[in-house]
């Protein structure tokens, strides 16, 4: 039986991000995949720390693999802003949040278990939170959710890879790379 989510509807997008059409979920992650647009955002706390899911065993696409706070798919024509938001609170339970783009990740790869493909213009989004907010995940969703410091996610996922979703480095790298512009442009002479 096909879950609910893989019958919405996505928005297929071409190299440069311009909407190209429509299909659902489904097909744009059957290979060998159709390029759409996603979003995974990135929760951090006050002290850098992140947030992040262990995807549940059901997932159709690299079930049981740690990832991000939260990722997902606008509908066709919704704002990227009212999509996470809506996917924060369905995934881990958080209230609304504000979120500021940090950057664009395209991707592709393959689900060695369950045969699925991501290939995702990935709109990375920040927001930070209090590491004691009340979070909910689904059980559909999430099967546990851990705060990590920065070094040591690094490292994890360079020494077990098959740990975390093929995508988190790049998003995170998104984030860190924001970050470092960020405080370059705010030095003096810096931007």
């Amino acid at each position: 039986m096909t879950a609910p989510r893989e019958k919405h509807m996505v928005e297929l997008v071409d190299d440069n991000g311009r909407p190209v059409g429509a299909t659902t979920v489904e097909e744009a992650h059957t290979a060998p995949g159709r390029l759409h647009r996603a979003f995974s955002v990135v929760l951090t706390d006050d002290s850098g720390r992140l947030l992040l899911q262990r995807r549940a065993s059901v997932k159709t696409r690299f079930p049981d693999r740690l990832a991000n706070a939260c990722c997902g798919h606008p509908a066709p024509g919704e704002t990227l802003s009212i999509a996470a938001i809506r996917r924060l609170r369905e995934e881990i339970g958080l209230g609304p949040v504000a979120l500021s783009e940090v950057g664009v990740y395209v991707y592709y790869a393959e689900d060695p278990v369950t045969k699925r493909v991501e290939f995702e213009y990935d709109h990375v989004l920040h927001g930070r939170i209090e590491a004691n907010e009340p979070l909910l995940p689904d059980p559909d969703e999430v099967s546990d959710l851990i705060w990590v410091a920065r070094d040591e996610l690094l490292e994890s996922m360079r020494t077990s890879p098959r740990s975390y979703s093929p995508w988190l480095a790049g998003v995170v790298n998104r984030l860190f790379d924001h970050e470092k512009s960020k405080t370059s442009a705010e030095r003096p002479g810096g931007g």
